[in-house]
């Protein structure tokens, strides 16, 4: 009667680990689509302007997706190349999630994708909301400036639109899109309608996605293509008086996609070029250094919520500005520093907030409120992931004699050949970045965590006999093997859930041990899913086999 119980428990533990890994799954997809700066609600409130701006107009091109790889190839991309050579340069760094509402969200707004409000994961187009903190195009606004965007119909949505004279969207993404754009954005440019112009750029990141990634030959071609659309708007530049500045949002791995935690994807070109731009390639700057920069350039205020610095090192800015600058950086980024820690309800120690221009440390001071309130949830977590390990360990332990180090075996059998074909075979990245849909990832796990326990299923049965013992202990011995490649799989689940908590709530994730901890779960879900079929052939195949002669059986 113990060993019924003890099956009719597993049963119920293995249902109630199912429905809670599909719960969890959904949840995290939910969580991070729903994520809102905690400065959502208490922006920072915008300062003055700077003064007297270097140039007669900014006209910034996004190109979607390049990477800084490609950006150099000369043969590839000679204007761009060109420019480089002409004016200022260096590599741009962003951060995770290497989406791209996220990633125009930081180049316009100056801020990280935790507090800048943009979306963190990419939304359709009724669902994008609308920029809460200050950027760009409002600043330039408020400064009696024209305005001028002409490009993917997502910015349609994230700039606020009363702070765009003129616009053109479309809901393409092709090269017959990007000629769109520019048939639209090259006459405001000859008759000089605007001093703050958007012209984004998509073929590139169409290539990645649709026509087999950054290593076919069709991505060059549509780099080329946009490179010589690029020719096309600096024959509309004097530059001894217009400002270019080319950028872009992020970039794709090797087999196409982005949005995770690679190097390559995070790593874009950054080029301007006009008036007071001093010539030379540069250091690295990050992606948050765009929006104050062309802010100095037009005089405009320091977007309120910027969490970059001006590149001084870069620009002849004139004297008003610069007189002004040390003052401005620091009442920003005071003002930012108190929203963000009254945001999260902690208390502000005077003794502890910078003074002065000096942007990294206060960017220091907001990841010591971050770090410090994580930290104490963190405590927590490891607490209960303590109380959890032990218990199943002790369990394992217990249940040597009934075949635990089997049991073991197979879970690390299932993780071996699991991973073997996602990292090695298939060559997949441990990120979102190689999420072409959730129903592709839903069912290339499915099917691969499917083979893998049953061929760890099938390792640990036959090398412990299970089939050949009575019906209640083969069932039992089966369950124990599900809830140990059931344990050794939540590994990941468990690091997750120590870095992150379960659901993403008021800062975003570590997304390394966000993806991992995801990708555990499903392997899960399809664990218990496929472990309840192979209690039922497990019982099927005991009783038959108890039905044999004992001699036979022995064999």
């Amino acid at each position: 009667m113990k060993k019924t119980y003890s099956l009719i428990i597993g049963l119920f533990v293995i249902i109630g680990i199912a429905v809670g890994a599909y719960l969890w799954i959904t949840g995290i997809f939910a969580s991070n689509y729903a994520y809102r700066s905690p400065l959502k609600d208490n922006s920072p409130t915008p300062g003055a302007a700077l003064g007297d701006a270097s140039t007669g107009r900014v006209v910034m091109v996004l190109i979607d997706a390049l990477r800084y790889d490609t950006s150099t190839i000369k043969e590839v991309m000679p204007t761009l190349n060109q420019l480089r050579a002409q004016g200022a340069s260096a590599v741009m760094r962003s951060r995770p999630p290497s989406f791209s509402e996220p990633g125009y969200s930081s180049l316009m707004t100056g801020a990280w994708p935790e507090l800048s409000d943009g979306p963190t994961f990419n939304l359709d187009y009724e669902q994008i909301p609308t920029w809460t903190q200050d950027n760009l195009f409002s600043a330039a606004h408020r400064a009696g400036l024209k305005t001028a965007v002409s490009g993917y119909y997502w910015f349609e949505k994230l700039i606020p639109q009363q702070d765009v004279d003129l616009h053109f969207y479309t809901s393409g993404e092709d090269r017959l899109a990007d000629e769109q754009v520019m048939a639209e954005a090259l006459p405001w440019l000859k008759n000089d309608a605007a001093s703050l112009v958007l012209i984004h750029l998509d073929q590139v990141d169409y290539a990645g996605h649709h026509e087999g990634g950054p290593k076919a030959a069709a991505w060059n071609e549509a780099a080329s293509r946009v490179d010589a659309m690029l020719a096309q708007i600096a024959l509309n530049l004097d530059f001894s008086k217009d400002t270019l500045v080319v950028f872009s949002d992020h970039g794709q791995i090797d087999a196409g996609g982005h949005g995770g935690q690679e190097p390559i994807v995070l790593t874009e070109p950054f080029v301007i070029v006009g008036p007071g731009v001093v010539p030379g390639e540069y250091p690295a700057i990050k992606m948050v250094d765009v929006a104050p920069t062309i802010s100095a350039v037009l005089g405009l205020n320091l977007p309120a919520s910027s969490q970059g610095e001006v590149l001084t090192n870069m620009l002849n800015l004139p004297e008003s500005i610069k007189s002004a600058l040390p003052g401005a950086v620091e009442k920003q980024q005071t003002a930012l520093a108190t929203a963000y820690a009254v945001s999260l309800g902690m208390k502000i120690d005077a003794a502890k907030m910078p003074t002065g221009s000096n942007v990294a440390q206060y960017q220091n001071y907001l990841d010591s409120l971050r770090n410090g309130r994580i930290f104490v949830q963190r405590v927590v977590r490891a607490a209960i992931l303590a109380v959890l390990l032990a218990l199943f360990v002790s369990l394992l332990i217990r249940n040597i004699k009934n075949g635990s180090l089997w049991w073991i075996a197979s879970g690390l059998v299932f993780s071996g050949i699991f991973n073997y074909r996602y990292g090695v075979w298939d060559q997949k990245t441990y990120s979102v970045s190689s999420i072409i849909s959730e129903s592709d990832l839903l069912t290339y796990v499915a099917i691969t965590a499917g083979a893998a326990f049953l061929i760890a299923w099938l390792f640990s049965a036959l090398g412990k006999r299970t089939f050949w013992q009575k019906p209640l202990d083969a069932t039992l011995s089966t369950v124990g093997i599900i809830l140990t490649m059931i344990f050794v799989s939540a590994l990941p689940v468990f690091w997750s859930f120590l870095m992150n908590g379960v659901l993403v709530t008021w800062t975003l994730p570590d997304y390394l041990s966000s993806f991992l901890g995801l990708l555990g779960l499903l392997q899960i879900l399809m664990i218990a899913a496929a472990g309840l079929i192979a209690i039922v052939i497990t019982a099927v195949i005991s009783r038959i086999s108890q039905r044999r002669p004992a001699t036979l059986r022995r064999r």
